[in-house]
């Protein structure tokens, strides 16, 4: 059970803005992304706090995602319980890296992503995912001669 003290702690640290979230103005973690307030000696999130208060309990495993992807709200409506896995996928660094990479012209070395340069496959999490055709077949000559040199006891 909550004490109302501690309940009392959280609503002194929120401040409404006129999206509809509220900002958390508590302490923050270290990359001040997050919301954390102390209670009885233990470090809990605002956002886990908040939903706790007003929706329920969460379950073990699980995450917060904050629908209006305000990390530092702890408007209960803008909270939602899912699984890590799904957190991660809603993430907004995911999208951000996604463009990026597409975004790209070019591979490390300077070779083209262009119609005969690119390879593109699923990778090991089964995302989509690109690679240049020439540094890889750059990678399989040097490997083809080093077991060449290997198997002629050029290198041991």
């Amino acid at each position: 059970m909550i004490k109302l003290k501690t309940i009392q702690k959280f609503i002194n640290r929120i401040e409404l803005t006129d999206s509809g979230c509220w900002e958390w103005k508590g302490g923050k973690g270290a990359s001040g992304r997050y919301g954390y307030l102390s209670i009885d000696g233990k470090i809990i999130g605002a956002h886990q706090l908040s939903y706790t208060l007003f929706k329920g309990e969460i379950l073990e495993g699980m995450d917060i995602d904050h629908l209006c992807r305000n990390t530092l709200c702890v408007n209960p409506d803008h909270l939602e319980v899912v699984t890590h896995k799904e957190n991660c996928e809603r993430g907004v660094g995911v999208m951000v890296r996604a463009m990026a990479q597409r975004a790209k012209t070019h591979c490390p070395k300077g070779h083209p992503y262009d119609k005969e340069n690119t390879y593109y496959y699923r990778n090991a999490k089964g995302n989509p995912a690109r690679l240049c055709r020439t540094c890889n077949l750059e990678r399989a000559r040097a490997r083809y001669a080093e077991m060449d040199a290997i198997k002629k006891g050029e290198r041991n």
